[in-house]
């Protein structure tokens, strides 16, 4: 599979996950096994791994007592893939 079809994968299970059809914890397993067969330089590792580690620390607790907001950490994975997309293309 190119990077291209890997990244436009991941962006359909960013987009079950925000509908729902897609648990978070799959998701960011997903990704963080797809991301690893990109090809990126090394600080899109480093910010997506940011962003899932607090996608999984915000899963452990309600939405309304953890300092991070799913759906904005979503969105942040959205932009991420934007800018993966922009380095790949």
């Amino acid at each position: 599979m190119t990077p291209m079809a890997t990244l436009t994968r991941m962006t359909e299970q960013l987009q079950a996950c925000q509908q729902g059809a897609l648990p978070l914890g799959e998701l960011i397993r997903q990704w963080r096994s797809d991301a690893a067969q990109l090809g990126l330089p090394e600080r899109f590792g480093e910010v997506l791994g940011n962003v899932l580690d607090r996608l999984e620390s915000g899963a452990l607790f309600s939405e309304e007592s953890c300092s991070f907001s799913q759906k904005d950490l979503l969105a942040s994975l959205q932009v991420w893939a934007d800018k993966a997309k922009d380095r790949l293309g």
